[in-house]
């Protein structure tokens, strides 16, 4: 029996989390939930279980045009298992690039990244922290860690070792079923409430997924 896996949405092209056109998957559930967080929808778990052959299947079409996968949440590592047993199977599958981004800091997981060796070839390590600077690319906050973990991931992602600049600030547009839109790569603080003040002055409405206890800086 395949395991289960809970997942939020999976997209491709996705264009604004790594170089080239990727494949991006997004796991559900969070036990980190930093504080304004852009994404809160995928918070909760025990939404959107499936498992991870049906993921494979659905992926299948793409893995050929791919230039990379991206791995995001919610958390991926609280669903640890399913994580890298999704990821044996991509390996089977593809020699491109996978990136992940975790909440994670590099002290807590790196011990379970050298016991799975050359399954992910970079990472993003690190909870978001609004009080934080951003400058750094590839990071919503400057705590952040890039780390490369195998040859390919350095030639993969070295470029993003550096201060963010205006091409980082692109954004992929996805809609779902029921209307949904989603918007994929790392915003700028009160980018998601700036968007959402221009579109109610024009008379739309938008709900906004970002996590507004807290002010976006």
């Amino acid at each position: 029996m395949s395991t289960a896996i809970n997942l939020s949405r999976i997209h491709f092209p996705v264009t604004t989390l790594g170089p080239g056109r990727r494949i991006g998957i997004w796991f559900q559930g969070c036990s980190i939930r930093c504080a304004g967080c852009i994404s809160m929808d995928t918070w909760v778990h025990g939404r959107g279980t499936t498992t991870i052959d049906q993921v494979v299947e659905a992926i299948s079409p793409w893995l050929s045009t791919a230039d990379g996968i991206t791995i995001s949440g919610g958390e991926p590592f609280d669903q640890r298992e399913a994580l890298f047993q999704l990821l044996k199977l991509i390996r089977a599958r593809t020699d491109t690039d996978i990136l992940v981004f975790t909440g994670y800091t590099w002290t807590k997981i790196s011990d379970v990244l050298a016991s799975s060796p050359s399954l992910i070839d970079a990472i993003v390590t690190g909870p978001f922290e609004i009080d934080e600077k951003q400058t750094l690319a590839l990071r919503g906050s400057d705590n952040q860690e890039l780390h490369f973990l195998t040859p390919l991931g350095r030639t993969r992602f070295e470029c993003y070792d550096r201060s963010i600049n205006e091409r980082d600030r692109s954004f992929d547009v996805m809609f779902g079923d029921n209307g949904d839109l989603w918007l994929a790569g790392i915003p700028a603080r009160g980018d998601f409430r700036r968007l959402q003040t221009i579109l109610e002055s024009a008379g739309s409405t938008l709900r906004i997924s970002e996590d507004t206890r807290f002010p976006s800086l």
